[in-house]
């Protein structure tokens, strides 16, 4: 007779992943990204744990987008204070912070709850090839 063992947080390792976004479109790779952060292809996974890896990510100001999102898809926020609206198109925000790009697509598909600014600190995201991870990572993965 098999017993199912609940996972602790002591069961939980944690990998290093390099991912290269250079010509990759945007929502597919982002879909990959947050598996990785939330841990689900591993045989441990439960939702109520922070089982994911850490995920480098590099070229961001190189991914790609479909259609006319180039120039239509904006992104917006407010202050909180009377007038606080803002928003910035995906060309501008690409020359401003393209690493911001790929956080905003990969928050919006983590799950809604305690887990996922944890989740979120995982991701480091450069917009060029250069990063300061080189000494963590085993080997890369795509």
């Amino acid at each position: 007779m098999n017993i199912t063992k609940a996972t602790k947080q002591s069961d939980i390792k944690r990998d290093w992943h390099l991912i290269d976004v250079k010509g990759q479109t945007l929502g597919r790779i982002s879909t990959k990204i947050a598996n990785l952060l939330m841990g689900k292809s591993k045989p441990y996974f439960v939702r109520n744990l922070d089982c994911g890896d850490y995920v480098v990510v590099i070229n961001a100001k190189e991914i790609k987008v479909t259609g006319r999102k180039e120039t239509d898809k904006k992104y917006y926020r407010h202050s909180g204070y009377p007038g606080g609206f803002r928003a910035e198109s995906f060309k501008d925000l690409r020359e401003k912070n393209p690493s911001e790009i790929v956080k905003h697509a990969v928050r919006g598909m983590l799950p809604q709850n305690r887990l996922r600014d944890r989740m979120l600190k995982r991701l480091f995201a450069f917009s060029d090839e250069k990063h300061t991870y080189q000494d963590r990572l085993k080997k890369e993965n795509n």
